[in-house]
C-alpha cells in the first residue's frame, strides 16, 4: 500500500493520476448513459406474479395497445343541469380525433346527478413527453366550451401516468442543484476556508456525474432501466458518501500536516491511515446494497445496482483523485486555519476529549440512559401503518388524485380501477356469476376476448388500493380458483398493488437478515474481533428502530402522512445500517489503532477526540443531503429522507458519541476479543 499511496501523492506521479482520471471521465461522459428518457417508477413485479400474468395475457387480446383517460365533470358538488350534460356530451365529439378509432362514448351520469364520467379510449404512448402533450390537449379540449362552474379533471391510467411523470420531470436536476448547494454551504461552514471546500465538492461532483452514467450502463446490461426515483437517490448517496470520505481524509491530512513537513508525504501517511477505514466503510455499503440483487421487485434490484455502483465510484475518487488534487496546492489551501508543521492540534484538549473522559467515568449509567432514549423513540414502531395508495403518494395533490376521489364519491368506489379477470374462452358467464356472488363485488361484465381467453371486468365495492379492496381481491381469487377448467387469473390495479406489497414483504424478510450478516462479517474481518462487531451492530439496529419510531411521530403529527410506503422500511434500514456502521468504523478503527499503545480506555478517548469533529460534520452533512429528497412532491422519497436524516443524526450525535464509547469502556479489553489488540493493550 505504501507504493500506491506514494504514487498517488508524489510530485511526478500525482499528475498522472489526475490526467488518467480526467481522460477516463471525458471518455465516459462522451459515451453517455445510453438513455435520454426520463421514466417514472413502475411496479417491477416478477413474471410469476398473478397480476403480471394477467397483463401478459392481455397483450394477446384485441385492443392490447390501448389505454384510457377518464374525464370527471362536476359543478363543485351541485347537480349537473341539462345544459351541462349537453355541453359535456358535445366535448366527446371534440375529443374524438385524439381517441382510439375516432370515437368517444357518451358520458355516464352518476345516480345523484353531480358527476359525469367520460372514458376516452387512447393508443398507448411510451414516450413521456408525447404522453404529457396529449394529456394537456385532452384537458384543454375537455374544458374549452363548458358552462361556467363546470370543470373537467383528467384521471384514470392516463391521468396518473402523466402526473407521476410530471413529478419526476427534471427531478435529477432539482435534486442535484439542491444537493450541491447544501453540500457547498456545509463544507464552507466545516472548513471555514474560502476555497478548500471547492476541491472536495468538485471531485465529488465529478464522481456523481460519472456514477449516473456508469450505473445506467451496468443496469442496462442486466436488462433494468433506472427511473428518476432511483437516479435521485443515487445522486444523494454519492454526494453524501463521497463527501463523508473526503471529510475523513482531509481531517487526517490536516493532522499529518502538523507532524510532517512535506505535504505530499503527509498526504501519503493520511491516505494510509484513512484509506482502510474508507475502504471498509464503502465495502460495507456496497455489499449491503448488492443484497438487493436477490429481491423480487425490479425497482429494488435497480436501486441496488445503481447505488452500489455509485458508492464504488465515490470511493475511487476519494482514494485516488481527491488526494492527488489536494497535494497540488500548498498549506495555504486551509487558510485562514493553516495547519503549520510542528503546531499542536486541539483534539486532546477539545470538547470530544472531555466528553470521552466524562463517559469513561460512568459508562454503565451513560449506556443505560442512551438505551432508554433509543427505546423511548422506538415506542412508536408498533403503531406504524404500512402501505400508501396511488392517491396518497403525493405531498402536493395532483389533478389525477382529485379526479379519482370525486369519481369514487359519485360512482361505485372501485369503478375507476376495476379488477381484470382472465379466463379460458367459454367460461365468461360462469366467471361473472361467481364474481357477482361475492358481497365485495358491485358488478361484472365481459370485456375483450379471442379464441383462447376472455377478459371479465369486475367493479369492486371498495375504494381502490384500500385494505377492503385487497381483501376483495383475495376473495375473488379464491372464488374463481374453484372454477374447474377456467384457469382464472385476477389482475388490475388493486391486484397489482397487493402483489407488490406481498413481494416487498418477501424482499424485506430476505434482504434485512442478509444485510445484518454481511455487515457483521465485514466488522469481524476489519476489527478481528467478535464482541465489538456484535455491540456495534446492536447499536445501529437500535438507532434504526428509534429513527423510524421518531419519524412516524412526525409523519402523524406534523406531515399528516396516512402511512409509510411499502418500500420505505427496507430502503431506510439499508441506508441506516450501512451508513450508520460507517461512523462506527471510522471511530473504532481509530480506537483500535490507538488501543495498541494506550489501551482500550485511552485509545477510545483519543479516537473520539481525533474523529469527533469530522464524524459529527460528516453526519450532519449526510443527514442534510438525505433531507434534500423532500424537495420532490413524492411521499416515498420524503419519508426515506426524513428517516435516514433522523437516523444518521442519532448515530452521529448519540450512538457513536456516547453509547459506543460507553460499551467499550464497560467491556474493557474484552471489547477486542479475541484480537491481539486486547492482549497488547492489556500489558
Amino acid at each position: 500500500m505504501r507504493r500506491l499511496t506514494t504514487f498517488i501523492t508524489a510530485r511526478r506521479t500525482s499528475w498522472i493520476v489526475l490526467v488518467v482520471a480526467l481522460l477516463s471521465a471525458g471518455a465516459i461522459f462522451a459515451l453517455g448513459s445510453g438513455s435520454d428518457e426520463e421514466t417514472a417508477p413502475g411496479a417491477g413485479l416478477p413474471a410469476s406474479a398473478e397480476s403480471e400474468q394477467v397483463a401478459a395475457l392481455q397483450a394477446d387480446l384485441p385492443g392490447a395497445d390501448a389505454t384510457s383517460a377518464l374525464l370527471v365533470f362536476t359543478r363543485g358538488g351541485d347537480k349537473l343541469t341539462d345544459a351541462d350534460v349537453t355541453a359535456i356530451t358535445a366535448t366527446t365529439a371534440d375529443l374524438a380525433d385524439l381517441s382510439l378509432d375516432g370515437f368517444v362514448p357518451p358520458p355516464t351520469i352518476s345516480d345523484d346527478g353531480t358527476t359525469a364520467l367520460v372514458v376516452v379510449p387512447l393508443d398507448e404512448i411510451s414516450d413521456v413527453a408525447a404522453q404529457a402533450d396529449r394529456a394537456a390537449e385532452i384537458r384543454e379540449l375537455a374544458n374549452a366550451d363548458l358552462p361556467a362552474g363546470v370543470s373537467a379533471l383528467l384521471t384514470g391510467p392516463e391521468g396518473f401516468a402523466v402526473d407521476i411523470a410530471a413529478v419526476f420531470k427534471g427531478a435529477d436536476f432539482t435534486l442535484l442543484l439542491t444537493t450541491v448547494i447544501v453540500v457547498a454551504v456545509l463544507l464552507l461552514i466545516t472548513y471555514r476556508s474560502p476555497w478548500l471546500w471547492l476541491v472536495p465538492l468538485t471531485v465529488v461532483g465529478l464522481a456523481d456525474g460519472l456514477a449516473g452514467i456508469v450505473a445506467n450502463r451496468i443496469a442496462s446490461l442486466a436488462g433494468i432501466a433506472l427511473d428518476a426515483s432511483v437516479t435521485g437517490i443515487l445522486s444523494v448517496l454519492v454526494f453524501g458518501a463521497g463527501t463523508n470520505y473526503a471529510l475523513l481524509l482531509i481531517a487526517r491530512y490536516r493532522d499529518e500536516l502538523r507532524l510532517v513537513e512535506d505535504r505530499r508525504e503527509a498526504m501519503a501517511k493520511a491516505l494510509r491511515g484513512a484509506g482502510p477505514a474508507i475502504i471498509a466503510s464503502g465495502s460495507t455499503v456496497v455489499l449491503s446494497l448488492l443484497t438487493l440483487l436477490f429481491a423480487q421487485l425490479t425497482g429494488n434490484r435497480a436501486l441496488g445496482i445503481a447505488c452500489a455502483t455509485g458508492v464504488v465510484v465515490a470511493m475511487l475518487f476519494a482514494l485516488f483523485v481527491l488526494p492527488a488534487a489536494l497535494v497540488l496546492f500548498g498549506r495555504g489551501l486551509f487558510w485562514p486555519y493553516i495547519p503549520r508543521f510542528g503546531s499542536e492540534g486541539t483534539a486532546e484538549r477539545g470538547v470530544w476529549f472531555r466528553l470521552g473522559t466524562l463517559v469513561s467515568k460512568k459508562p454503565v449509567a451513560v449506556a443505560i440512559v442512551g438505551a432508554l432514549l433509543l427505546g423511548g423513540l422506538a415506542l412508536g414502531v408498533p403503531q406504524i401503518k404500512i402501505g400508501l395508495s396511488q392517491t396518497e403518494k403525493f405531498t402536493s395533490v395532483p389533478e389525477a388524485v382529485v379526479g379519482q376521489e370525486q369519481l369514487a364519491d359519485a360512482f361505485s368506489a372501485g369503478s375507476g380501477s376495476p379488477a381484470v379477470v382472465i379466463v379460458n374462452a367459454g367460461y365468461e358467464d360462469r366467471a361473472i356469476t361467481a364474481a357477482e356472488s361475492l358481497p365485495e363485488v358491485d358488478s361484472a361484465t365481459v370485456g375483450e376476448s379471442n379464441s383462447d381467453i376472455a377478459q371479465v371486468n369486475v367493479v369492486l365495492d371498495a375504494a381502490a388500493e384500500t385494505p377492503e379492496a385487497y381483501a376483495a381481491i383475495g376473495e375473488l381469487r379464491a372464488e374463481l380458483g374453484e372454477l374447474d377448467g377456467a384457469d382464472a387469473l385476477v389482475g388490475g390495479l388493486d391486484a397489482q398493488t397487493l402483489d407488490v406489497n406481498t413481494a416487498q414483504t418477501a424482499d424485506q424478510d430476505l434482504v434485512i437478515p442478509l444485510i445484518l450478516f454481511l455487515v457483521f462479517i465485514v466488522l469481524v474481518l476489519l476489527l478481528r474481533a467478535i464482541v465489538a462487531p456484535i455491540l456495534l451492530l446492536l447499536t445501529v439496529v437500535a438507532s434504526f428502530f428509534a429513527s423510524i419510531g421518531a419519524s412516524w411521530f412526525l409523519f402523524e403529527t406534523v406531515f399528516d402522512f396516512p402511512a409509510i410506503d411499502t418500500n420505505v422500511v427496507l430502503f431506510s434500514f439499508l441506508f441506516l445500517v450501512a451508513l450508520g456502521v460507517d461512523y462506527n468504523i471510522f471511530l473504532v478503527t481509530r480506537a483500535r489503532e490507538e488501543a495498541v499503545v494506550h489501551g482500550t480506555r485511552g485509545g477510545m478517548i483519543r479516537a473520539l477526540a481525533s474523529t469527533g469533529g469530522v464524524i459529527t460534520s460528516a453526519g450532519i452533512l449526510l443527514a442534510a443531503v438525505f433531507a434534500v429528497l423532500g424537495v420532490l412532491p413524492l411521499i416515498t422519497l420524503t419519508q426515506i429522507g426524513i428517516i435516514v436524516c433522523i437516523g444518521v443524526l442519532l448515530d452521529t450525535l448519540l450512538v457513536r458519541t456516547v453509547i459506543v464509547p460507553a460499551l467499550a469502556f464497560i467491556a474493557g479489553e474484552k471489547f477486542w476479543f479475541p484480537s491481539k489488540v486486547a492482549k497488547e493493550s492489556a500489558r
